[in-house]
């Protein structure tokens, strides 16, 4: 009995439709990238477990995909008793692993080329990564990350760049966002204005969930965590907070402003929305207090991004790190970065119908086959067609015209070439729109020019 073909769980295949659909994601994405000045690179699928072990903590550390040595890697072990101890054995089996994610191979990558690297450094890098997670709806164990990042700059200009790449990102792929944006320094002021700043943590976590599950349920959880009510009392202005961005910051300055790392998290807010304001994004942005992803790494400003017409969570996210490449032995530099979510960009446009008929990988013509003498006339003609740049194909056999034309239909390509006895004793060839059905004769000398001509129209 054959066997039954499958792949490991919580991975997947990707089909013709998808693959184009997610390049036409990424090479967006890429051509702002390279217009902000980021350069990409590629790190190894695999990395010693030396790199990665620790980086990501206890539990990260057990999501990763370790690989086995080759050889008999038993051949080293002091074999003491009949049954190795597996945390003393684990050294001899593996000392690799796939990667976890994009920023800690970046990390080393700094470092290791740091005497060959343009600092500030900016790159980009969109790759696979590898987590032994439990497979669920919407978390896979292999999915791609699209991450750039600029590295040994203090400047909020970086921020400010960065929120513009977003919106020129999504503006291309034609989706509506808000940009919300916070300071780690902002949060640490207010932890130590109620009296609590080792609760950083417990207080931001809860604070986080207000849109969710409302004040009087955060108040509830504030105080489960140990926080008096006293305390979680000085915290009511800052939650109740209304008005713009402007109105927040000045807001806080009179709540936190005496409070040295609150007022620095409200200096560095207030520069990067006045670089904004000069910049002006056609997309929205806003101070959203509430924000308070990455806080174990993130030390300055934090991103995140959110569809307006579609229920979904954050697309696209990142923040400023002070010591990235210290685990390294190059302490003290600083960077920003972001992370697109491809899968979740992906999703907003399926459901939102944003991608384009036909992309870069797409077929734009098919010229059918008639036969030996017809596919001879329409040789040359389909060379022409694809030096100046018209993905064409030529059907290979001369099957019915339903089943051609099917073909056309089923990979979605606009216009079909037909050149029968009629066309060829006429020297023209029929060009047929596939969508509205209409068909027009083409002299065979300017069947490049009129293809070229509807290309560019239906760009």
């Amino acid at each position: 009995m054959a066997q039954k073909p499958s792949i490991p769980k919580g991975t997947r295949d990707f089909g013709p439709v998808e693959t184009v659909r997610r390049n036409f994601i990424f090479d967006t994405i890429k051509k702002v990238f390279h217009r902000y000045g980021y350069q990409p690179i590629e790190t190894p699928a695999m990395e010693n477990l030396s790199t990665l072990l620790g980086k990501y903590g206890e539990e990260g550390d057990k999501l990763l995909f370790r690989v086995l040595n080759s050889g008999d890697f038993m051949a080293g072990y002091p074999a003491a008793s009949e049954v190795p101890d597996p945390a003393n054995l684990l050294p001899f089996i593996s000392e690799k692993g796939l990667r976890y994610d994009l920023t800690v191979p970046f990390a080393r990558f700094v470092v290791q080329n740091r005497n060959d690297i343009t600092f500030p450094f900016k790159r980009y890098q969109i790759q696979p990564v590898w987590r032994a997670d439990r497979p669920q709806k919407g978390r896979y164990r292999e999915f791609f990350q699209c991450d750039a990042d600029v590295i040994g700059s203090d400047s909020l200009l970086n921020e400010a760049e960065l929120v513009m790449l977003v919106d020129e990102v999504f503006s291309a792929l034609g989706i509506n966002i808000v940009v919300k944006i916070n300071n780690r320094k902002i949060l640490a002021g207010i932890a130590s204005y109620i009296g609590y700043p080792e609760s950083l943590i417990d207080i931001t976590i809860a604070i986080d969930k207000l849109d969710k599950i409302g004040l009087d349920a955060v108040n509830q959880e504030l105080m489960l965590k140990g926080i008096p009510a006293d305390a979680v009392s000085k915290l009511q202005p800052v939650l109740n907070m209304q008005g713009d961005s402007v109105a927040k910051i000045q807001n806080l300055r009179q709540i936190i402003g005496n409070n040295e790392t609150g007022n620095t998290g409200l200096d560095e807010i207030n520069t990067l929305f006045g670089f904004l304001e000069q910049m002006k994004p056609t997309m929205p942005y806003e101070l959203d207090l509430t924000l308070a992803r990455g806080l174990n790494y993130y030390t300055g400003a934090i991103f995140e991004v959110k569809a307006l017409d579609v229920q979904m969570g954050s697309i696209c996210g990142g923040g400023r790190y002070d010591d990235l490449t210290g685990v390294f032995g190059m302490p003290g530099v600083s960077g920003v970065g972001i992370s697109f979510g491809a899968d979740r960009i992906y999703d907003v446009m399926a459901e939102k119908q944003l991608f384009p008929e036909t992309t870069a990988g797409s077929t734009f013509v098919l010229f059918l086959n008639f036969g030996a003498d017809e596919v001879a006339y329409c040789i040359p003609s389909i060379a022409l067609v694809r030096k100046a740049g018209i993905n064409a194909e030529l059907y290979p056999d001369a099957d019915k015209l339903k089943k051609q034309f099917k073909y056309a239909d089923q990979k979605l390509i606009p216009y079909v070439v037909i050149a029968g006895e009629t066309e060829i004793s006429a020297k023209v060839f029929t060009v047929r729109n596939m969508k509205s059905g209409s068909q027009q004769n083409v002299p065979v000398h300017e069947i490049v020019e009129f293809l070229q001509d509807i290309a560019e129209q239906t760009e």
